[in-house]
């Protein structure tokens, strides 16, 4: 992280940092699920990183790097489960109905452990 020069302003008798934060929609643009389940949990339990982040104009930055992680964990993690149950191309040709719930079902499983390690922490 490089460190910033803050420029200082004089109010009455004390001199104040020029602070500007960037618009709420530069924030969220470009942003997936993952980056907005991680936004909202960092303004309602993690506010003094957050005013952190904040401060630093980090918040876009943080939050795609939480997004690519969290879309990369979930694809390994369904690869890993649909390996391990034998759920493949060959169920799918068989009966898609199942294959279709098996998924569903790991894709479910991917993601509650995904949010567990990467978003609510």
């Amino acid at each position: 992280m490089s460190k910033k020069e803050l420029e200082y302003q004089k109010i009455g008798d004390f001199y104040l940092p020029k602070v500007s934060f960037p618009a709420e929609d530069e924030k969220i643009e470009n942003i997936g699920k993952y980056g907005l389940l991680r936004l909202e949990y960092l303004k309602e339990h993690k506010k003094g990183y957050y005013t952190f982040l904040m401060i630093n104009g980090s918040v876009p930055f943080e939050l795609r790097n939480v997004d690519s992680a969290a879309n990369e964990r979930v694809k390994k993690i369904i690869k890993q489960l649909a390996d391990e149950e034998n759920v493949n191309e060959e169920l799918k040709a068989k009966d898609q109905m199942e294959w279709v719930r098996c998924m569903n079902n790991i894709k479910n499983r991917a993601e509650e452990i995904v949010l567990k390690e990467l978003i609510y922490v």
